[in-house]
């Protein structure tokens, strides 16, 4: 026997249960400043992804204009002409390590500020921003001097170690532990924990936009380095992708398509790596209260 069952049809949500909708955004003055600033501030970017796929011949053209096709081989002639992937290798290698160095040893600090009570800390912590405000051209030789007598010239570990923690990395952790309320390592002390054990376990899991962003910025500096790797490193195997780079400038002759096509290439996993921590990067600003 066959049995049928009627299913009601659920009941419409009232007008006060949805709420009113909300109101589309008109573009304020504000937008309409905004528009042009992003134009000017994409078109280098836009006006090297041209030369890129460009012939030689655009490149040298005046009044610039579009090119006439898309030239891929060009990216493909970069790639052969260099040991492109060495030089990207070198650069993730460093990158990375520096990335690491200064997630630890900057929490490390910046707990130990926001957190440890000791004599001298607030001079200390003065004394650690100051050093913002130093351009590097001014410690660029004393660097170099530690360097050479750590036998460590013309190394991967030259651009590592001087990298491996900066002061806004200390500025930042320290901003970040500040804004934790004090309850939460009374309650881990309660419970036995120490000073490590509290910041591993309760400090660390809270620190996930403030890391992203220092992943970033740190990431972002070293990656476009030139200066300190055109200093400390000369052989061509040691090399940076940014210090590679010059290689495709000849001294009379420059192929201006081939070496668009290189800048694209290196710039592809730093686009990446913002795009994916763009919203981690944006929440840590927010709470970290910097303008």
């Amino acid at each position: 026997m066959s049995q049928t069952t009627t299913l009601a049809a659920p009941p419409r949500a009232t007008p006060a249960e949805t709420g009113p909708r909300p109101r589309r955004r008109r573009p304020s003055p504000l937008h309409l400043l905004l528009v042009p600033l992003t134009v000017v501030m994409l078109a280098p970017l836009i006006w090297m992804v041209l030369l890129s796929i460009s012939t030689e011949a655009e490149t040298r053209r005046f009044p610039p204009g579009l090119p006439g096709g898309v030239h891929w081989h060009n990216y493909l002639d970069a790639w052969q002409q260099a040991p492109f992937g060495h030089w990207l290798l070198n650069s993730t290698i460093v990158s990375v390590a520096c990335v690491v160095g200064n997630l630890v040893f900057c929490s490390l600090a910046g707990y130990a500020f926001a957190r440890i009570p000791f004599l001298g800390s607030r001079l200390l912590f003065i004394a650690v921003l100051a050093t913002l405000m130093v351009p590097f051209q001014i410690v660029m030789l004393p660097t170099l001097i530690v360097v050479r007598d750590l036998h460590m010239t013309d190394t991967l570990g030259a651009l590592v170690v001087p990298n491996l923690a900066t002061p806004f990395g200390v500025f930042l952790m320290r901003q970040f532990f500040t804004t934790v309320p004090r309850e939460l390592e009374e309650a881990a002390r309660i419970d036995g924990a120490g000073r490590l054990r509290t910041l591993l376990s309760i400090m660390v899991p809270l620190m996930g936009p403030t890391l992203a962003t220092l992943s970033v910025l740190t990431f972002l500096n070293v990656w476009n380095d030139f200066l300190w790797p055109l200093i400390a490193i000369q052989s061509p195997g040691n090399m940076t992708i940014q210090l590679g780079l010059q290689n495709f400038q000849g001294a009379h002759l420059t192929n201006w398509p081939v070496l668009m096509a290189a800048t694209v290439m290196s710039q592809i996993p730093v686009l990446v790596l913002f795009v994916l921590a763009q919203r981690f990067f944006v929440r840590s600003i927010a709470s970290s209260g910097f303008k």
